[in-house]
């Protein structure tokens, strides 16, 4: 499935392209796989299929796994399943679980694990679906179809929470000033559409011409605290390191500065690469690096693909591959990376 850069995928007057439903890096993805012959594969944001029928294609008797948390997705993939005769499973699930996933369908170990993190241009083009202010819809961005929707969040929420989800996750820079406004518009009536939302926000924060609608950060915050999509990220690098064989490759493709910064931080800490403490700091022990890097920096789309898919242009890939050294435990500073900051207390001058 094509993913979607977020500040493109809400772009006012943006429209659906040929390159649509094109997945993005594809053959930079199966480089860095690297499918082999009656290798068991996961792929942990099916959309379309796009990258499930490369993986099945690219080798001999391959098997693969394809999850995804959007039961429409799973719905539409049921002619690829029966054209695939046994090789295709598709499991209604978030990739943050893909650990129990893949112990349920009998996969482990894995040969190989791909992640495409952006919102797939299915969700985006369907109004009903509320991800985006292209179409006037209702207010819900719910992946999932379950669970807390954006209309929810913007109604009940706390003035200070809009305000720090609209910063830290959208990097809204006047986060507070929406906040307040959404306050006061919902003590006079709901917020239910994604026109009412955006129409709003863009009453209070400037757009340069050209360039991104002015509510695209807020849609953006809001849609990643309803799926909690950092922390399911989090959760699926973690849950790959836990399921894939020795020389098992992890390929993620993200769209944002939010998700690369997780990828890229865990990445370091697995291989050995994060940065080393201070001199001054007391010597403690290095745990043992559980993946090695199949490239040193991101890779990036070509210029011929960005030129032909615009909205390809902020994806980066990065690439590890698993070795024999135990899983370790879940990185607390990657936990918190997903979450909100807590509000840091003044400290009291000294007297």
């Amino acid at each position: 499935m094509k993913r979607r850069s977020r500040h493109e995928d809400d772009a006012a007057g943006s429209t659906v392209d040929a390159a649509a439903h094109v997945p993005v890096l594809l053959a930079e993805v199966l480089e860095a796989l690297a499918p082999k012959a009656s290798g068991r594969y996961l792929d942990g944001t099916f959309g379309a299929g796009g990258y499930a029928r490369a993986i099945l294609d690219a080798a001999p008797d391959v098997t693969l796994l394809a999850l995804d948390r959007d039961p429409t997705a799973i719905a539409g993939g049921a002619d690829l399943v029966a054209a695939m005769a046994g090789r295709l499973t598709l499991a209604q699930a978030r990739f943050g679980e893909l650990a129990e996933e893949a112990e349920r369908f009998g996969m482990v170990p894995l040969n190989g694990v791909v992640l495409d993190i952006g919102v797939s241009s299915m969700q985006i083009d369907q109004a009903q679906r509320g991800f985006s202010f292209r179409f006037d819809g209702p207010l819900d961005m719910r992946m999932s179809g379950a669970g807390q929707s954006a209309a929810d969040l913007v109604n009940e929420a706390e003035e200070g929470l809009l305000a720090d989800i609209f910063y830290h996750y959208g990097e809204e820079r006047r986060s507070r000033a929406v906040a307040r406004a959404i306050v006061e518009a919902r003590r006079k009536a709901p917020l239910t559409t994604t026109k009412q939302l955006a129409d709003l926000v863009a009453s209070i924060v400037w757009a340069e011409p050209g360039g991104p609608h002015a509510a695209t950060r807020v849609f953006q915050a809001l849609r990643i605290a309803v799926n909690d999509e950092l922390g399911e990220l989090v959760s699926a690098l973690h849950a790959a390191e836990a399921v894939l064989a020795p020389g098992g490759r992890l390929v993620v493709v993200t769209f944002h500065s939010l998700e690369d910064r997780i990828v890229k931080q865990f990445l370091a800490e697995r291989s050995g690469r994060a940065p080393a403490g201070s001199r001054h700091a007391p010597v403690v022990d290095v745990a043992r690096p559980t993946f090695s890097l199949v490239s040193r920096g991101p890779v990036a789309p070509s210029e011929a693909e960005a030129r032909i898919n615009p909205r390809a242009r902020s994806a980066k890939l990065r690439a590890a591959e698993r070795n024999a050294a135990p899983a370790r435990e879940p990185e607390p500073d990657l936990v918190a990376l997903a979450g909100i900051p807590e509000p840091q207390t003044r400290r009291r001058p000294r007297a």
